[in-house]
């Protein structure tokens, strides 16, 4: 099921390109010859190189916890994109927020609502607006959302970010059922690409152990060389991505 690739006719929106996994994900399927838009609060380095990518790559800068332009802005990537020679149309829901870090009596109702907005609303309306604005499309569509372990393992001082996960897990399970028996369906995964070398782990790592219970475990685990590279989490995303997947389970492909 992997076909297109090189072809230049395929086509990836990736929220969060701006630095760790999904700046590696945009680079790699860049090299592949595909087309990439993406999405993140920050320019793009990869516009800098855009010589390179001969016009391949397109960036949005959009904050997603604006939730009210989503669809707005899934309007405005798909017109950039020739969608009547499209063999393939993505969507991965990349950006995500760690904090708050602390436990959820400490806090704010701001803080809250900014982390599920960013992790979980957000990646729902573009999964929900990317669905309804492609369903008159013959393309192949697939929608990769990042899970992670945090998703079926609960800890102190992380309930925001937890609960997002979780949610982001059933998400992709109700959405999949869906998509079951459509005429063309929607491929949705959530892939786990486990602990990764990224700004969200050095965050966790600097926090103090009275406001982050966790610190020192985030600690130990990179001291240790236990963390995987955003590139090497990148270039397996891309080959579960590639083949045919069973769009009915959530997919771990690190072993806990």
């Amino acid at each position: 099921m992997g076909t297109g690739t090189g072809t230049g006719k395929r086509h990836f929106i990736i929220t969060g390109t701006s630095k760790g996994i999904g700046l590696q994900l945009a680079e790699l399927l860049l090299a592949k010859g595909d087309y990439v838009y993406g999405i993140s609060r920050a320019g793009s380095d990869l516009l800098e190189s855009g010589e390179e990518w001969s016009g391949r790559y397109h960036h949005v800068q959009y904050d997603l916890a604006d939730l009210t332009g989503i669809d707005d802005l899934i309007t405005r990537v798909l017109s950039q994109i020739p969608s009547q020679e499209a063999d393939f149309i993505g969507l991965i829901n990349n950006a995500a927020m760690l904090e708050p870090l602390k436990p959820v009596d400490q806090c704010s109702a701001a803080e809250i609502s900014q982390s599920l907005n960013i992790s979980l609303a957000a990646p729902m309306i573009l999964s929900s607006s990317f669905i309804q604005q492609t369903n008159h499309l013959s393309a192949r569509r697939k929608i990769v959302n990042l899970s992670s372990g945090s998703g079926s393992y609960p800890a102190p001082s992380m309930a925001v970010y937890c609960t997002s996960k979780a949610g982001m897990n059933m998400f992709t399970q109700c959405v999949s059922l869906e998509q079951t028996g459509k005429q063309n369906p929607v491929e949705i995964i959530a892939f786990d690409p486990g602990m990764v070398d990224t700004e969200l782990q050095a965050v966790a790592r600097g926090k103090s152990a009275e406001e982050f219970a966790l610190a020192g475990v985030f600690n130990q685990v990179y001291e240790a060389g236990q963390l995987r590279s955003p590139r090497d989490v990148a270039m397996q995303l891309i080959e579960h991505m590639d083949a045919h997947s069973d769009a009915s389970h959530v997919m771990h492909t690190i072993e806990r």
